[in-house]
C-alpha cells in the first residue's frame, strides 16, 4: 500500500506533468507555447502565461524552502518574478527553471515521512500536508488560467 507521501507525490506529478484526471497537466498546456505567445496579454489586467510560469516556479521554491523549515518572507518580487525581454532563449530558460524548481521540490518531498505531514513548518499556520496539497491546487488553478489564455490568442 502506498504511503501518504507517495500519494501526494502522485498528485503533484499528475497536476504538473502527468496524466491529470481533469485534463491536460500544466506542462502539457505549455507544450508548443512560443515566447511571443507566452508574453502576450490577451486579457487586459490578467497575467501572461510567462508571468504565471515564473510565479508557479517561485512557489515551488518557496514551498520547498518552507518544507525544510526555512522562514521565507514572500515579497511581491518573489511572488511574481519579473519577465525578461521575450526571446526564445529566455522563454526556454523560464521553462527549464520551472522544471528544476519542481524537481527540487519533489526531491524534498520524497525525503519526508508520513509522520511529518501533520507538523507545521516554521512560523506557518498550516501543516506540511496542507502545504503540499496547496501546491497541487496552485498548479491546477494556474493551469486553468493558462488554458483560458491560450484560447484567447
Amino acid at each position: 500500500m502506498p504511503t501518504e507521501i507517495e500519494r501526494i507525490l502522485d498528485q503533484m506529478d499528475r497536476a504538473f506533468s502527468g496524466d491529470a484526471w481533469h485534463g491536460p497537466s500544466l506542462m502539457a498546456l505549455l507544450e508548443g507555447v512560443s515566447a511571443e505567445d507566452a508574453a502576450k496579454r490577451p486579457i487586459a489586467q490578467a497575467h501572461t502565461i510567462w508571468e504565471l510560469v515564473n510565479h508557479i516556479g517561485a512557489w515551488n521554491e518557496i514551498v520547498e524552502r518552507r518544507l525544510r523549515n526555512e522562514i521565507v518572507k514572500v515579497t511581491p518580487e518573489m511572488d511574481w518574478p519579473a519577465v525578461p525581454l521575450a526571446s526564445d532563449v529566455t522563454w526556454k530558460r523560464a521553462l527549464e527553471k520551472l522544471k528544476k524548481s519542481r524537481a527540487q521540490l519533489r526531491r524534498t518531498v520524497e525525503q519526508l515521512q508520513d509522520a511529518q505531514l501533520d507538523e507545521k513548518p516554521a512560523t506557518l499556520p498550516d501543516s506540511r500536508y496542507v502545504l503540499l496539497h496547496g501546491v497541487v491546487q496552485h498548479d491546477l488553478y494556474h493551469a486553468g488560467q493558462i488554458a483560458v489564455l491560450k484560447k484567447a490568442f
